[in-house]
């Protein structure tokens, strides 16, 4: 798959993000975060916050169990704004205070495809 199709041609300027935040899975997408510095965690953050509505927007015409590979990956992104919303508006820094990662917790379960 080329870069230029790695998602939905109206979100193309999102595409930088799909390497690192785009994950099938919640652990993968902690993961990232964990991962991440603030700063890139804040970057990510600042530009989908204001992408979220028209996202969420164009996901809702496809089920979601039988969405396109691009608009997939464009859910995956969305997905992972919650965790970086987890370290800009709550923690503020990438860890929860006083934790080390990676974590001994790892999430087993969850609502598929998105939630492993």
């Amino acid at each position: 798959m080329s870069d230029a199709n790695m998602l939905p041609a109206e979100f193309a300027d999102l595409e930088r993000f799909v390497a690192h935040w785009a994950k099938p899975t919640v652990n993968e997408r902690v993961d990232a975060r964990c991962r991440s510095t603030m700063a890139e965690i804040t970057e990510f953050y600042d530009v989908l916050i204001v992408r979220a509505s028209d996202i969420l927007d164009y996901l809702d015409q496809f089920p979601l169990h039988d969405m396109p590979e691009d608009a997939a990956r464009l859910a995956q992104l969305l997905l992972a704004l919650v965790q970086a919303s987890v370290a800009v508006e709550i923690q503020g820094q990438p860890l929860p205070p006083k934790t080390e990662y990676p974590f001994r917790v790892e999430l087993v379960g969850g609502v598929a495809p998105y939630g492993y």
